[in-house]
């Protein structure tokens, strides 16, 4: 991991852009002790520093939480793939045309996670190395986020508590939340036209842990009310 800048802001948050074999990605560490680290995943079309990600990097830090996001293939710095563009393409072609894109965005989903949970798990074992977070390692990702989310949680041991949401099952990821044991927060907008309800509810029902909670609310796929962002915050500080 290759440090490129380091910035301290007034509020004494420290943020690091850094690259790691090749993935850009930044590191916020509050201004004291570190009580824990979470692993924050950006949605589809975003990228590490979009205002959302960085604004709940910030509300951890100030919860003493180091945070560190990556961009995800294809996204922010990172080069466009031609898979990346046809899907994209595809997705929004669909949704204009108000048809079902769950099928493509499941696919395209599946394409990202092979090649962003490896990694993560690269990142996580450096960071680990240098960094004292103790056991408290939470991971934070909804739509694309918890598509990445779901199977990196699965195969990782070292994560304790988990914020998922924004998307529907399909048979991998419906696989990969019943080996998920760890407390889940999982996140369902009512009115989303990108996952349908039901998916969304199916994929709640496939975690297996024993301390799951849904928070369902009205509105659409980008639509999270303030509130959820907040105890999402306190849940993962423990």
């Amino acid at each position: 991991m290759r440090y490129t800048s380091t910035t301290t802001t007034a509020d004494g948050i420290t943020e690091r852009d850094f690259d790691h074999d090749g993935v850009p990605g930044v590191l916020w560490t509050p201004p004291g002790e570190i009580t824990g680290l979470v692993l924050s995943a950006h949605g589809g079309g975003q990228h590490r520093r979009a205002p959302g990600i960085t604004a709940r990097a910030r509300h951890c830090a100030t919860a003493g939480l180091a945070v560190v996001t990556l961009d995800a293939p294809g996204h922010g710095d990172r080069p466009r793939t031609p898979d990346h563009d046809r899907y994209a393409t595809e997705i929004r072609a669909r949704m204009s045309a108000g048809r079902d894109a769950g099928a493509v965005v499941a696919e395209y989903n599946a394409l990202q996670t092979s090649r962003a949970v490896p990694e993560w798990r690269s990142v996580l074992d450096t960071l680990t190395g240098t960094l004292d977070v103790g056991d408290r390692i939470g991971f934070w990702g909804v739509s694309l986020g918890s598509a990445v989310g779901i199977p990196l949680v699965a195969a990782e041991p070292r994560v304790s508590a988990a914020v998922f949401g924004l998307v529907g099952a399909t048979d991998a990821l419906a696989h990969a939340a019943a080996s998920i044991t760890v407390p889940v927060r999982f996140l369902l907008q009512w009115h989303d036209r990108l996952i349908p309800r039901d998916a969304g509810l199916a994929l709640f029902d496939a975690f297996a842990s024993p301390r799951k909670s849904l928070h369902a609310n009205p509105g659409g796929h980008g639509d999270v009310p303030a509130h959820e962002h907040d105890s999402a915050v306190r849940f993962l500080a423990g």
